[in-house]
């Protein structure tokens, strides 16, 4: 599969409260401008695979293809699309000969729908333990962290403020208002250890990239990031895992990705980490080998992922300082940045690029984008 798709069109709209809209309406207007940075025509897409919105609202395949007027030959749902799924399911259907070309799509709501994200995470007494919501395993997972390897508020503090760092270049961006060390850590805990710039706010917003077969992906008017690796695997035992909360299974997508490319960690230009939580960037900075495992704290706070760092690291601002949108967005900036396009945040003479997402605490995907076929 190495290099036999690319990625020629990104669309994104503006983030933060879009009241009066579906999710099903955002997608399309993020499939429509997909489409005119790619330089087709809606009638062009035999493909198309949605992605559920929020918790079940919108983003089922039927529903966005209607309203955007097209039957394609090939169309699915996938119930936790974030990007990197709904990539490789696009990149595999392009292979078996199910479409030529596929909208991969996301739209959301949730922010002024007033979605209720406080639901009870996995399983096994996950509500009765407190687990309503992400950031309660995701800071136990935290506080493990600290107890095993001496990590300190302030050095996993760089993540939200090296993030926002990008973020302020970053006119797509929701939080744009300075962030410095002290700062963070004068706020108060949101659930202990995480503060406020540690989880993610919720938001309205939607993106759209469209996936061809590589052969085809030179005539496009911009230039392809070609698909070089991808790699996914599950850990659906959940809670009754030893040692869940720390996710060690992420090393697994890592070794798979690597392979699949041909390539390792040292060979990735910028690196993007969905972050819902910035423990999740905390995880797979190690288990993705840019430093040891336990090591993490220590490299964050010698500053390799700040902008001029040796490691961009969502160059976006991330879902803590641009938008929510599932992770969606890290993968639209991390083909924006191989076609040189973002401005002051463009990382110089990029060619490589790596999307790492998680599906909470039971699924793993990775994907490497690159200038070339290989």
């Amino acid at each position: 599969m190495s290099g036999k798709a690319a990625l020629v069109g990104v669309g994104t709209t503006a983030q933060g409260e879009l009241p009066g809209r579906t999710a099903d309406e955002v997608a399309v207007d993020a499939i429509s401008l997909a489409l005119g940075d790619s330089g087709l025509d809606k009638s062009d897409i035999d493909g198309l695979i949605t992605c559920k919105s929020g918790l079940g609202v919108g983003g089922i395949d039927t529903n966005v293809g209607a309203l955007l007027g097209i039957h394609p030959r090939y169309s699915a749902t996938l119930d936790y699309g974030t990007c990197n799924f709904s990539l490789h399911l696009a990149a595999m259907a392009i292979q078996a000969g199910l479409a030529s070309t596929v909208a991969i799509a996301y739209g959301a709501t949730q922010r002024s729908d007033k979605v209720n994200f406080a639901v009870a995470q996995g399983v096994d007494l996950a509500a009765a333990s407190g687990f309503v919501h992400i950031a309660g395993p995701a800071g136990m997972a935290l506080q493990r962290h600290k107890y095993l390897y001496g990590t300190t508020d302030e050095q996993f503090g760089h993540i939200a403020v090296a993030q926002r760092q990008w973020a302020r270049m970053n006119p797509l961006a929701i939080f744009q208002a300075p962030l410095t060390m002290d700062d963070y850590l004068a706020k108060p805990y949101l659930v202990e250890p995480l503060r406020r710039d540690d989880v993610t706010m919720i938001s309205d917003g939607g993106a759209a990239l469209i996936v061809t077969s590589a052969d085809r992906a030179a005539d496009f008017p911009k230039a392809p990031a070609y698909v070089l690796g991808m790699a996914e695997t599950t850990a659906l035992d959940g809670a009754r895992a030893r040692d869940n909360l720390m996710r060690p299974w992420l090393a697994e997508v890592a070794r798979d990705v690597y392979a699949s490319a041909g390539m390792a960690a040292a060979d990735i230009g910028a690196l993007y980490i969905q972050d819902p939580t910035a423990v999740w960037v905390l995880q797979m900075l190690e288990y993705y080998g840019f430093c040891e495992v336990g090591g993490g704290g220590r490299f964050l706070a010698e500053g390799h992922t700040y902008p001029g760092g040796r490691l961009p690291l969502n160059t976006n601002g991330g879902q803590l300082s641009e938008s929510y949108m599932w992770g969606w967005l890290h993968l639209c900036e991390a083909v924006r940045q191989l076609r040189g396009e973002c401005g002051d945040r463009q990382v110089p003479d990029l060619e490589v690029a790596m999307y790492c997402s998680t599906m909470t605490f039971t699924k793993g995907a990775a994907s490497i984008i690159s200038t070339s076929k290989r």
